[in-house]
C-alpha cells in the first residue's frame, strides 16, 4: 500500500500539470484529480493513525494470578 506522502506527491503533480493545461476540461478536471488524491492521502493518515492506537490482544498484558 502507498504511503500517504505518495498520494499527496500524485495531487500535486495533478495541480502542476493544470497549470499547464490549455484544455479548458483537462484544466478543470485536473484539480478535481488532486482533491481526490488528497482525500486519499487524508484517509491513509487517518487508518495509520488507527493502527497504531490500537494495542493487538498478544501485546496486552496478562493479569498476575496470586499463589
Amino acid at each position: 500500500m502507498k504511503k500517504a506522502s505518495e498520494y499527496q506527491q500524485h495531487a500535486n503533480e495533478c495541480l502542476a500539470l493544470a497549470r499547464g493545461m490549455r484544455n479548458v476540461e483537462h484544466r478543470e478536471q485536473l484539480p478535481k484529480m488532486a482533491e481526490t488524491w488528497n482525500k486519499l492521502a487524508e484517509d491513509r493518515e487517518r487508518f495509520l493513525k488507527q493502527q497504531q492506537t490500537q494495542v493487538a490482544p498478544s501485546e496486552q498484558l496478562a493479569p498476575i494470578s496470586s499463589p
